[in-house]
């Protein structure tokens, strides 16, 4: 195997076991940045050894394994400065008061153990929501600082701050390497969800840049989904989130044409979606429906998001569905944005004056006020109700709004459609 060969097969296994390694290592430590520390020491053994040996027949287990090492040999040297601080362990084996202490046995535990209970603590309520989402792409999303930086266009140096932030408050605040209490899991699950599912969203439709999409970042957010799901299983709003995620990340395909360009969802190719996803989803909201989670946030919107997914064509969708469960929305997790999907949703239900309507009833909401969609979708009703001129100003303020170049390109092309339909048309010769 080539040096370069060596190096691409260091870093998928990396990306793959990562997570598993700092979570073993901070159940050791109880500091997660130490555990990184090591951890990557590891990866630098790796990249010094494999080339020369060859890739070990187990390379996780090989990263793991020194990984332990790097931790017990930390370990034991606390240990002994304990012990010559204190002056204690004269007449004692030193050997003896570290097989006493040593927590090599306790890494028998299920090592997914270790990555849900670091998901945990990456995305603990005492961080600021930024912090939780560059700790959990940093840790277990296996991203480099540049790659969490790029996907978020901001600096290298505010995202590394941001984790070096993150990692000082979870040791001063003392946050233990363990499952949240019973009665403390549903705030701390849903900040974890909330993550995760901030990480796919950013994924699916990029804030500002070049790109319609990440890609990336759905795959990331999905792998953590899936993780969750299997390690959580009893929890319906997992599930949901899961199936959400799964469905919406079936039409990546059909939503960019050949030039990178966005295709909204009434214009994309079915043919393009990818069934198998579609499939995995309705699989993870029927567990959701399962356990009694169908009104959960999570899976109300995977509700919704499969009734387009059943649909073969856009004629065939349930519009009136789709309102009820954005009414159910509305109840167990009010939020402006969630009225102004349901706006969209009675505008195809029941006429665009309906949806209009629902629309001008948000344009005062504070929250929406440099939101590119709120007059996005108020143009798209104005050009359906034929009045263009109105429609091109708000296509026009909608593409001043948005920061993604994909999306402004395609809302300034609705805009000057707007302006031909106001042409006068050419007299024809009979």
């Amino acid at each position: 195997m080539t040096q370069l060969a060596t190096h691409r097969a260091i870093e998928a296994v990396w990306r793959i076991e990562s997570a598993r390694i700092i979570g073993a290592l901070t159940r050791m430590l109880r500091d997660v940045g130490l555990a990184q520390e090591l951890a990557q020491d590891a990866l630098v053994i790796a990249l010094e050894n494999w080339p020369l040996t060859g890739v070990p027949d187990n390379p996780a287990a090989w990263l793991m394994t020194a990984a332990k090492h790097r931790a017990l040999d930390r370990l034991r040297h606390h240990k002994l400065q304990q012990l010559k601080h204190a002056e204690l362990g004269r007449d004692l084996s030193i050997e003896r008061e570290l097989a006493a202490t040593d927590p090599i046995d306790a890494l028998d535990n299920p090592v997914d153990d270790d990555v849900l209970q670091l998901l945990f603590i990456a995305c603990h309520p005492v961080l600021p929501p930024e912090g939780r989402v560059a700790l959990t792409l940093r840790l277990l999303g296996g991203l480099s600082t540049d790659e969490i930086a790029r996907a978020f266009l901001v600096p290298e140096p505010t995202i590394a701050q941001r984790i070096v932030r993150a990692k000082r408050t979870l040791s001063a605040a003392q946050v233990p390497f363990e499952m949240p209490q019973k009665d403390a899991l549903p705030e701390r699950l849903g900040s974890v969800l909330a993550v995760i599912y901030l990480i796919f969203n950013e994924g699916y439709a990029a804030t500002a840049g070049d790109d319609w999409m990440r890609p990336a970042l759905c795959d990331e957010a999905l792998r953590l989904g899936r993780i969750l799901a299997g390690l959580a299983a009893d929890h319906s709003e997992v599930h949901g989130l899961v199936a959400l995620m799964e469905i919406q990340a079936s039409r990546a395909r059909a939503r960019i044409d050949a030039h990178g360009q966005p295709i909204l969802l009434l214009e994309q190719n079915r043919a393009r979606w990818d069934h198998l996803l579609i499939q995995r989803g309705l699989t993870a909201l029927d567990r959701a429906r399962a356990l009694g989670g169908l009104l959960g946030p999570y899976a109300l919107q995977a509700g919704i998001a499969a009734c387009h997914a059943r649909a073969r064509t856009p004629a065939e969708t349930d519009w009136q569905e789709i309102c009820a469960l954005y009414d159910a929305l509305a109840q167990v997790s009010p939020s402006p944005v969630v009225e102004l999907n349901r706006a969209v949703a009675v505008c195809m239900a029941f006429g665009p004056e309906a949806g209009l309507a629902a629309v001008e009833a948000l344009q005062d909401e504070p929250a929406l006020q440099r939101y590119h969609l709120l007059p996005a979708v108020r143009a798209d009703f104005l050009f359906r109700l034929g009045r263009f001129a109105e429609a091109a100003v708000a296509f026009e303020r909608a593409a001043s709004l948005t920061r993604n170049i994909p999306e402004r390109t395609l809302l300034l092309a609705r805009a000057q459609t707007c302006q031909h339909k106001l042409l006068p048309k050419p007299d024809t010769i009979g």
